[in-house]
């Protein structure tokens, strides 16, 4: 009796969706808030005013990350949508046409042409649709866009990052808000980028700097921004 192996995988492919928008949403929350901080901050401003002007940026880009990605997301679906339509007319239209195309990609995938015409076959016995779809245009139930779930991870993970700044601000001494503000903020986002890259699987030290690099940037340019319309008014 033979037993048969079953060799299994651990892949993160299912996670981009969710995983893109949650890094964006928290990456955005630290860094825009964190800057907007900064920037008022640099131009004298008071601590309520700080506390106040945070919680406004939280509130608005939250909302705006989750309309963003819902509509962006939106437009990517009505997309797959209409080229899953024009895929299923064709096929109703047309089905040898689109059996050769079929099999004439996997030919160029390397397959001879008599076993991706066997293949072309049995796919489209049991899915034409769905083979097309795949192959064709390149579209998956992994990959397939999400609007909502999207909108709602951006704009979740937005709060999450916007929050920390907010809470560093809360808490620093009124003095040395700016510091304290600037110092936090690049560790969130060291930390993000870390954890963001561990859960796809990419090089965590890549990850953190780059993410950390990009924070400090934006939050430089903004604090001098900040200072230089401070001098003036």
């Amino acid at each position: 009796m033979k037993f048969m192996y079953r060799h299994t995988e651990y892949h993160r492919s299912d996670r981009i969706g969710w995983l893109r928008a949650s890094v964006l949403g928290a990456n955005d929350g630290i860094v825009s808030t964190a800057s907007l901080l900064i920037g008022v901050a640099a131009a004298n401003a008071s601590h309520a005013t700080l506390l106040v002007t945070g919680m406004a940026g939280l509130m608005a880009g939250a909302m705006s990350m989750a309309a963003g990605e819902y509509i962006s997301v939106h437009s990517q679906a009505d997309t797959e949508r209409a080229d899953l339509s024009r895929e299923r007319a064709e096929l109703a239209s047309d089905p040898k046409a689109e059996h050769l195309e079929l099999a004439n990609i996997y030919m160029h995938r390397g397959v001879s042409p008599e076993l991706a015409h066997q293949v072309a076959d049995q796919l489209m016995s049991h899915d034409a649709l769905g083979s097309h779809a795949r192959d064709e245009l390149g579209i998956s139930d992994t990959l397939t866009a999400k609007p909502l779930q999207a909108a709602l991870a951006s704009a979740a993970s937005f709060v999450v990052g916007a929050a920390l700044p907010l809470a560093v601000t809360f808490f620093a001494p009124e003095h040395s808000s700016v510091r304290w503000i600037s110092a936090m903020s690049l560790v969130f986002l060291g930390t993000l980028g870390a954890i963001a890259a561990r859960a796809g699987g990419a090089s965590v030290i890549t990850g953190a700097w780059r993410v950390t690099f990009w924070g400090a940037l934006a939050m430089g340019v903004t604090a001098l921004v900040g200072h230089l319309l401070g001098a003036v008014v």
